[in-house]
């Protein structure tokens, strides 16, 4: 496992054009190689090159499409905050276990502070969120606490980091 001064590290080593490069594809990943190469004055083959050199290096993990939720029917979006039973290492790796493989679950933080783990859950209104605490998360064994937030509305979202 890396520490945060390695992945600094790591970060330093990228130059001025793998930078631009990466900022280029957060924006939009779906330009060309020629597209991006014109943006960089670059070769295509050597913006190829630093894509591939990129990915393999773990600084792009994944393209996606970001879909707009509301047309695909999911209308409710709420932040749950975890409270578990207890403090093992084995029950921290089960509950992390078993909440990954809840497709409602975005996204799963574990926290400092005054509860344990932070759950931002998409489903597509209120009566399938309760069907999702009833009988998926509330149910696991490590759960003691759940306190959710319901977003009312979304001021910003952004899927880019600024560095």
């Amino acid at each position: 496992m890396k520490t945060n001064n390695q992945n600094l590290r790591d970060t330093m080593n990228l130059d001025p054009t793998d930078i631009k490069l990466l900022k280029l594809l957060q924006e939009d990943a779906t330009l060309s190689n020629k597209e991006l190469a014109e943006k960089l004055y670059k070769s295509i083959a050597a913006v190829h090159e630093r894509v591939k050199k990129l990915k393999k290096a773990g600084y792009i993990k994944k393209t996606v499409a970001i879909l707009d939720r509301n047309k695909i029917g999911i209308g409710l979006i709420s932040f749950s905050q975890v409270f578990l039973k207890n403090h093992t290492f084995e029950a921290l790796n089960e509950f992390e276990r078993e909440v990954s493989k809840f497709p409602e679950v975005m996204e799963c933080y574990q926290m400092a502070g005054s509860y344990d783990f932070m759950l931002r859950i998409a489903t597509k209104d209120m009566e399938a969120y309760h069907k999702f605490l009833r009988h998926k998360l509330a149910v696991l064994p490590q759960v003691n606490t759940v306190q959710t937030y319901f977003v009312l509305s979304e001021t910003k979202s952004e899927t880019a980091y600024h560095f």
